[in-house]
């Protein structure tokens, strides 16, 4: 997690530099300021748009009064918490659940000492957070206003069924029951189903993609809308694009992907061949890749799991997709 932390004295910077070296060798990157004046609101913009967590080192009013121009979403705004000076309370203010204030307010807790204020409703209650778990999973949460009837429901005491795709392992929340068919919460990378239900989507899916050479990246745009049309996918559940490694510097694929903020890895001719599995085999492909087929066998490859999807062919680009394999753990025993 990349975090922000800003001091206004020479006691709160002491703490910071304790708590900086703490959290970077927790992995954590941590860049600490001491504010100087008429620098707040610069820097609040600033980090508030690049960093993952921002952590204030004296009142909470000033931090309230610093962040509140600049709050959107509690899905895309960071985590926001406040230390007091002398370390005793860490409090988070802004993103609990989504953002990763709270799990990173019991990191420093534990750190430091300091004790973790806690004002979500369902952490206070004991009731499972489905969309704390869901972040930490790295879900994507496609319909987030959803998640306060998820958790008045539970704070309520009444029941929630969920649905999901793929196996489920371990106990379940409290509350909690599988239904297939009336379902509260779907755990899917499919855009069909009831569209009232809270809808969780795991990055879990490879995009394998053969091109010609000169392929725009308007093109590949263009084939990857109508592959996910065709097999209900979320765009979302992506996570990655393969190929081969004659395309490591294709340019349109290469701006398509940065387009999409999705990673691009390549493979050998050999090592496409030597993926076990029945792929749609080309003789065309063979001469000109060295492999019968790089779409199919780079999207098994890199996913290290299953096909879904045959190659869809058209306008000199083929793209698959395969799931890696994938359960689903709601709680860590």
């Amino acid at each position: 997690m990349n975090i922000g932390m800003i001091v206004f004295t020479a006691r709160g910077f002491d703490l910071g530099e304790r708590l900086c070296a703490a959290l970077e060798g927790t992995g954590h990157h941590v860049l600490l300021n001491r504010c100087a004046n008429g620098a707040l609101d610069h820097w609040t913009k600033n980090r508030f748009a690049i960093d993952d967590a921002l952590v204030f080192i004296g009142a909470a009013g000033i931090a309230v009064r610093a962040i509140a121009p600049y709050i959107k979403s509690k899905t895309s705004d960071p985590a926001v918490l406040v230390l007091d000076e002398t370390g005793r309370f860490i409090i988070p203010i802004l993103s609990g659940h989504i953002g990763g204030a709270n799990d990173l307010a019991r990191t420093i807790g534990a750190l430091h000492g300091a004790i973790p204020v806690i004002t979500t409703a369902t952490d206070c209650s004991g009731v499972f957070a489905i969309d704390a778990w869901a972040s930490r999973k790295q879900m994507c949460i496609l319909n987030p206003e959803r998640i306060k009837w998820i958790s008045a429901r539970l704070l309520a005491g009444e029941k929630i069924a969920f649905r999901s795709l793929f196996p489920i392992k371990g106990k379940l929340p409290g509350g909690f029951s599988e239904d297939k068919k009336n379902y509260d919460i779907a755990i899917t990378i499919k855009t069909k189903g009831s569209h009232a239900a809270l809808r969780l989507v795991p990055p879990v899916l490879t995009l394998g993609v053969g091109c010609r050479r000169g392929v725009s990246a308007e093109d590949l745009d263009r084939a990857f809308d109508m592959i996910l049309k065709k097999s209900s996918f979320y765009e979302e559940a992506v996570c990655q694009v393969c190929s081969i490694d004659l395309k490591a510097e294709e340019a349109g694929l290469l701006s398509f992907c940065r387009s999409r903020d999705l990673p691009f890895r390549t493979f050998s001719a050999s090592a496409l061949a030597n993926v076990q599995g029945s792929f749609t085999a080309s003789e065309f492909v063979r001469k000109t890749t060295g492999v019968d087929n790089v779409c199919e066998r780079s999207a098994v490859l890199g996913s290290g799991g299953t096909l879904l999807t045959k190659k869809d062919a058209g306008n000199g680009i083929t793209m698959a997709f395969a799931v890696a394999p994938y359960t689903v753990r709601f709680l860590e025993e």
